[in-house]
C-alpha cells in the first residue's frame, strides 16, 4: 500500500531586534513561543538582551497537508521572570499558512510585533524563517519482514504502557513547582505528544475493515504471527478510513458551495441531454454512428464515430425553446463500395415530452443515463443510452457541456478565469569592472573612452551613465559606476538577464556578461545584505576574457509590482509569499446580465447584432463570462468570488463584443474584440455582509463623443470575516514596508508599471484562448498617463469644487460680521466669550459638534454604490478636437513639422501636471468622504475617535495637549519611524471620485 509523503513545518526563530524593556531593569530575559495546529514549542530564555538571538530550529507536524493554508503559526514572545507570579507579554506575530514556502525558497523575515490589546505597550521585530519540508514515505521492504518485526512490537507494547506512567509522576512533581508561564508551557510540550490514546481507538474502528484487507492479501493473512500483523493492517486501514472521511467532508464542502455559488443570481433553467452510447441489434458493419438531436428550429449532432462512446452532454437554454419535445435519433455512415458518396441511414427515434423530463438540483447525484428503444421502421431493436434532465446552471455538467446560448463548445466562447503572473523588481546594482581589454594596446593609450553598462531582461533594457576610463582625473583605472537599474521579472522567469560592456566612442561592445534569473538572491527587507558577485566578461569567439564586473543583483520581495493605474489598483500585497497576511473578506459577485445594448457590428451587412460577454478583475485573478450570442439582452447569471486583504481596492468590470469566435478564412486573422463598457466599485464604499444588486449605465468614449450602450446588472456582496482586522487595515500602510524605506522615484515607478502592463498583456495573450491586448489595456487603464484635454478639465473642476467649500465657509463668516442673521451672529458672540473664558472647552467642543453632525448626517449616507460619472469625466463638454487629440497617439501623427516636437514636449508636461492636479483634488474628495459616510467603517472609526477625543481633552488641560503636541513635533531623530503615521495612512484610504472618472 502505497503511503503519502509526511509534511514538517521548519520554524527558526533567529533573532529580535529593539525590544521593550520589561524587567523594570531597561532590559528583558525574552523567550518565544511558537504554536501550530495544537502544537507547542518553547525557545531558550536570553537573559537580559533587547536585542537576543536565538537561532533556534523548531519541528511541527503538519496533520492535513490540504488545509495547511488555512492554518495560523503563532509566536508569542515573553519576559521570563523566574521569580515573578507570571511572565510579562513583550509582542506576538500570526503568519497565515498560505505564506509558507517549500524548503529552500526560506528567506530571513522581519516582522513587527503585534500588540495583544489596545493598551499594550509593544515595539521591536522577530525574525524568522518558515518553511516546510516534505518527507517521503518509510521504504516498502518493512512489510516484506513481518516474522521479524512481530516480536519487537509484542516487547515493545509494555514499554509504551509504561510510559504515562512516568509522565503521570512527573506531572505530579511539577505541580508542586510555582506555575508560571514558562513552566505551564513546558508541561504542554511534554503532554502534547500523547500516541497511546489514538492507539487504542484504533482497533476499535479497524474491526469492522478488517476482512477486506485478507481477501486483498490471503497470503500475508495466513502467516504465523497474526497478531502483529493485524496490528500493521488496521493501522493502514485507520489511514485509509481517515482518508475517505477528508474526501466525504471536501465533497460536502464543495456541495455546500455549489448550494451557495448562485445565491446573487438568478438560476437559469436548462435542457440537458447527456448521450453515451448506441447498440445496433446487427452488429456486422462498423459503419460510423452519430446522434442527431432536434427541439423545434434547433438541431444539433454529435461526432461519427465507429468504435468509440460519445459521452456528450448538451445544454439548451430553456427560454429560448421554441418546441415541447424533444427528438433523438440515431443515424449511419454507409459507404457503398462503387459509390464515393456515403448514404445516410437512421437506426431509429425516441422522443421527450419536456413536461415530463425530471428536474435535478445539486447537490443530487447526477442522473444515471439509461438505455432506449429505437423506433424504427425498416430496423427493429436498436438502442441508445442517454440521459435528459433539466437543470440550472450550478449543474456539475454545465461547465463542460455544448451550450445552446454561447454557440456550443467554441473555445473563445466560453467561461474562463485567468491569473495574472506573479510579478518581481529585479535590482541590478553596477559597482564597477576590473581588467578591460578595450582592443589593441596603442589605441588604447591614445584615448579615453567613455563607457557605459547595457542590461536587458527579455524586452527590457536599462543603460548606466558613462564614465571615462584611464582619465588622468578619475581617481582609479577601473571604471566605477555604483548605480541601480530596477526591472520588472514575471514567473516562470526570462532565463538570463545579459549584462553588457559598451564604448561610446566607436559603438562596439567591450564584453558581456550573463546572469541566471532562478538562482538570483531574493530578499524582502532592505536589512539583509545581499552578497556582490564578479562575473567574468565574453567578448565573442576570439575573446573568451575581456575583463571582469563586479555587480549586486537580486530579486526584490517586499515591493508591490502595480501593473494598474495607481488610483484603482485591486491588490497590495507584497511580491514575497512570506509577507502574506490572512484575508480578511470574501468578495463575491454575481454578473446577472445586460439590457439594452447597442448594435456593436452587423450580420451579413443586413441586421446589427452584439455578442457580449464580462471580465472582471480583482487582485491577480481574472474572470471571463460565456459569451452570448446575438442578444441585445443577454443574462449570463454567473458568480465568482475573491479573497479581500485590503478594504481599499477596486474592483473592475468590463463589456466587450466577442469579434474573436469568427475567424476571417480570406485573411486568416480574428477581429479584435469592442469595448462596451466599463464600471467600478470601490471596496470601502460597501457595508459589509450586505448585498448591492444595481444596474449600472455602460458607457464608451468614441472619437465623435461619449455614447451610452446600454446597462448592466451586477450583485456584490463583501463579506468580512474579522472586523479587527478589517479595522487594523485602515491604521496600516496602504503598500508594504520597502515602498516607504526605500521608495522608487516617480518618473521610475511610471516606467516600471507601464512594463508590468506589458507582461501581464503578453502572457494573457498567450493564455488559450487568449485574452484580447485590447480587453487588457482597456481593463488596466493603460492611456491615463496621456495627455487629454477633457481629463485635464476634469480634474480642474474636481479642485473647483473642493475649493467652492472654502468659499461657502467665507461668505458664511462673512454673513455673521454683517448680521445677515442676528440669532446667529449672537450665539457666535457667546461663543466667542465661552472661548476667552474657558480656552480649555475648545477642542472637546469642536470634536463634540464634529460627533454630533456626523451622526446626524449618518441617516443621509448613500444607500448605493457610484459608478462612471458621466458629468464629473466631463464627457459631454469637449469638442471633436479635444477629443481627436485625446484619441491621437504618442507621438502625434497629424503632422510632420516642426510643432509635432513642441507639441509632444508641451503634452507630455501637461500629462504630469494633469496627474498632480488629480492628486491635489483627491485629498480634498477624501476629507469631504469622511464626512458624507462614503466609506461607512472609516467614518464610523472616525466618529469613535471623536467621541473618545472629546471626552479625553475634557479630562487633559489644554496647556498639557499644547505642551505634549510641541515636544512630540520636536522629538529627537531617533524616535521617528520611517513608516507613515496612523493619521496619514488613515487619510489616504479614504476615498475619493479618482475612481469614478471614465
Amino acid at each position: 500500500m502505497a503511503e503519502t509523503c509526511t509534511r514538517k513545518l521548519i520554524v527558526e526563530v533567529c533573532n529580535a531586534k529593539n525590544l521593550m524593556p520589561k524587567d523594570g531593569q531597561g532590559t528583558a530575559s525574552a523567550f518565544a513561543t511558537v504554536d501550530f495546529d495544537g502544537q507547542r514549542r518553547r525557545t531558550k530564555t536570553k537573559f537580559r538582551d533587547l536585542n537576543p538571538e536565538w537561532d533556534e530550529k523548531l519541528e511541527f507536524l503538519v496533520h492535513d497537508t490540504e488545509s495547511m493554508a488555512t492554518e495560523i503559526l503563532e509566536i508569542s514572545l515573553y519576559n521570563d521572570k523566574k521569580t515573578g507570579k507570571r511572565s510579562t507579554f513583550l509582542g506576538k506575530v500570526k503568519i497565515a499558512g498560505s505564506a509558507f514556502v517549500k524548503s529552500g525558497g526560506e528567506t530571513l523575515v522581519y516582522y513587527p510585533l503585534e500588540k495583544r490589546s489596545v493598551f499594550s505597550q509593544i515595539k521591536g521585530e522577530l525574525g524568522l524563517k518558515v518553511y516546510y519540508i516534505d518527507e517521503d514515505p518509510p521504504a516498502p521492504p518493512a512489510e516484506q519482514k513481518p516474522e521479524a518485526k512481530a516480536p519487537e512490537t509484542e516487547e515493545n507494547k509494555p514499554a509504551q504502557e509504561a510510559k504515562p506512567e512516568e509522565e503521570k509522576k512527573e506531572e505530579e512533581k511539577k505541580k508542586e513547582e510555582p506555575k508560571t508561564e514558562s513552566n505551564k508551557e513546558v508541561k504542554t510540550e511534554e503532554e502534547k505528544p500523547s500516541p497511546p490514546p489514538p492507539q487504542e481507538e484504533d482497533p476499535k474502528k479497524a474491526e469492522e475493515a478488517a476482512p477486506p484487507v485478507k481477501v486483498e492479501n490471503p497470503p500475508l493473512a495466513d502467516s504465523e504471527k497474526k497478531p502483529s500483523k493485524e496490528e500493521k493492517e488496521k493501522a493502514e486501514i485507520v489511514k485509509r478510513s481517515e482518508v475517505a472521511i477528508n474526501d466525504i467532508e471536501l465533497r460536502s464542502l464543495g456541495s455546500d458551495r455549489s448550494r451557495s455559488a448562485y445565491d446573487l443570481v438568478d438560476r437559469m433553467p436548462f435542457l440537458y441531454v447527456r448521450v453515451v452510447k448506441a447498440k445496433a441489434a446487427k452488429n456486422e458493419s462498423k459503419s460510423p454512428v452519430y446522434a442527431k438531436l432536434v427541439i423545434g428550429t434547433h438541431s444539433i449532432k454529435t461526432k461519427s464515430q465507429s468504435d468509440k462512446d460519445w459521452d456528450k452532454v448538451f445544454a439548451f437554454d430553456k427560454e429560448g425553446l421554441n418546441s415541447t419535445s424533444l427528438e433523438v435519433s440515431v443515424w449511419t455512415e454507409e459507404k457503398k463500395e462503387n459509390e464515393e458518396a456515403t448514404q445516410e441511414c437512421s437506426l431509429g427515434t425516441v422522443s421527450f415530452d419536456l413536461q415530463e423530463v425530471p428536474k435535478r438540483v445539486p447537490p443530487d447525484s447526477p442522473l444515471a443515463p439509461q438505455w432506449y428503444t429505437l423506433e424504427s421502421e425498416s430496423s427493429a431493436g436498436n438502442e441508445v443510452m442517454l440521459a435528459v434532465w433539466i437543470g440550472t446552471q450550478a449543474d456539475e455538467a454545465f461547465q463542460e457541456a455544448w451550450q445552446s446560448d454561447s454557440g456550443g463548445l467554441l473555445p473563445e466562447t466560453r467561461a474562463k478565469v485567468y491569473l495574472s503572473p506573479k510579478l518581481w523588481y529585479l535590482r541590478l546594482t553596477v559597482i564597477q569592472t576590473q581588467d578591460l581589454h578595450l582592443g589593441s594596446g596603442s589605441e588604447a593609450k591614445v584615448r579615453n573612452p567613455e563607457l557605459y553598462v547595457k542590461a536587458q531582461l527579455g524586452a527590457q533594457l536599462f543603460k548606466t551613465g558613462r564614465t571615462s576610463f584611464g582619465s588622468a582625473s578619475s581617481s582609479s583605472a577601473n571604471p566605477t559606476w555604483n548605480e541601480d537599474l530596477v526591472f520588472v521579472a514575471a514567473e516562470p522567469f526570462e532565463p538570463f538577464l545579459t549584462v553588457t560592456v559598451e564604448d561610446v566612442t566607436n559603438g562596439q561592445s567591450v564584453g558581456h556578461a550573463k546572469i541566471h534569473v532562478a538562482s538570483m538572491e531574493r530578499r524582502t527587507d532592505e536589512r539583509t545584505e545581499i552578497k556582490s558577485r564578479w562575473f567574468n566578461l565574453v567578448g565573442g569567439e576570439t575573446k573568451p576574457y575581456t575583463g571582469r564586473m563586479h555587480v549586486r543583483v537580486c530579486l526584490e520581495g517586499g515591493y508591490h509590482v502595480l501593473d494598474e493605474a495607481a488610483h484603482v489598483t485591486s491588490d497590495v500585497r507584497a511580491a514575497a509569499k512570506q509577507l502574506a497576511k490572512a484575508p480578511i473578506g470574501l468578495l463575491e459577485v454575481g454578473i446577472r446580465g445586460a439590457t439594452d445594448l447597442l448594435p456593436v457590428k452587423t450580420v451579413d451587412g443586413t441586421r446589427g447584432t452584439t455578442d457580449a460577454y464580462v471580465v472582471a478583475k480583482y487582485g491577480p485573478k481574472w474572470v471571463r463570462t460565456r459569451t452570448i450570442l446575438d442578444r441585445f439582452n443577454p443574462r449570463w447569471n454567473e458568480q465568482y468570488t475573491w479573497d479581500v486583504y485590503d478594504p481599499c481596492t477596486v474592483l473592475t468590470i468590463g463589456v466587450f463584443d466577442n469579434g474573436r469566435y469568427k475567424r476571417d478564412e480570406a485573411a486568416g486573422k480574428q477581429d479584435k474584440d469592442v469595448r462596451v463598457g466599463k464600471i467600478r466599485i470601490r471596496l470601502s464604499t460597501l457595508d459589509t455582509n450586505r448585498v448591492y444588486l444595481n444596474q449600472y449605465a455602460l458607457t464608451v468614449l468614441l472619437p465623435s463623443g461619449a455614447k451610452k450602450m446600454g446597462e448592466i446588472e451586477i450583485a456584490v456582496r463583501f463579506s468580512c470575516s474579522s472586523w479587527l482586522s478589517l479595522i487594523q487595515a485602515y491604521t496600516s500602510p496602504m503598500l508594504p514596508r520597502m515602498h516607504y524605506v526605500k521608495p522608487l522615484g516617480p518618473t521610475q515607478q511610471d516606467i516600471l508599471r507601464h512594463t508590468a502592463m506589458r507582461l501581464v498583456t503578453t502572457r494573457l495573450t498567450r493564455s488559450e484562448p487568449p485574452m484580447g491586448q485590447e480587453v487588457v489595456q482597456f481593463m488596466l487603464d493603460t492611456d491615463t498617463h496621456m495627455w487629454s484635454m477633457r481629463r485635464s478639465k476634469a480634474n480642474w473642476f474636481r479642485v473647483v469644487g473642493c475649493l467652492t467649500r472654502v468659499a461657502i465657509l467665507a461668505r458664511w463668516i462673512e454673513g455673521i460680521c454683517t448680521w445677515v442673521h442676528p440669532p446667529t451672529t449672537v450665539l457666535m458672540h457667546v461663543l466667542l466669550i465661552a472661548i476667552v473664558l474657558c480656552p480649555h472647552l475648545v477642542l472637546p467642543t469642536i470634536f463634540m459638534y464634529a460627533f454630533l453632525i456626523l451622526a446626524f448626517r449618518f441617516r443621509y449616507r448613500q444607500r448605493f454604490v457610484l459608478n462612471m460619472d458621466s458629468r464629473l469625466t466631463y464627457v459631454d463638454m469637449v469638442g471633436l478636437d479635444e477629443l481627436d487629440e485625446e484619441f491621437d497617439g504618442f507621438p502625434t501623427t497629424r503632422s510632420h513639422d516642426v510643432v509635432r516636437i513642441r507639441y509632444d514636449r508641451l503634452r507630455a508636461l501637461a500629462g504630469r501636471a494633469q496627474t498632480l492636479l488629480g492628486d491635489f483634488a483627491a485629498h480634498g474628495e477624501r476629507l469631504e468622504a469622511l464626512w458624507n459616510w462614503r466609506d461607512p467603517r472609516a467614518t464610523g472609526i472616525f466618529v469613535v475617535f471623536c467621541l473618545v477625543a472629546s471626552l479625553v481633552f475634557y479630562v487633559v488641560p489644554f496647556k498639557m495637549f499644547a505642551l505634549g503636541i510641541g515636544f512630540y513635533y520636536l522629538r529627537h531623530p531617533r524616535f521617528r519611524d520611517d513608516m507613515p503615521s496612523v493619521p496619514i495612512s488613515f487619510f489616504r484610504r479614504l476615498p475619493s471620485f479618482a475612481d469614478q472618472i471614465l
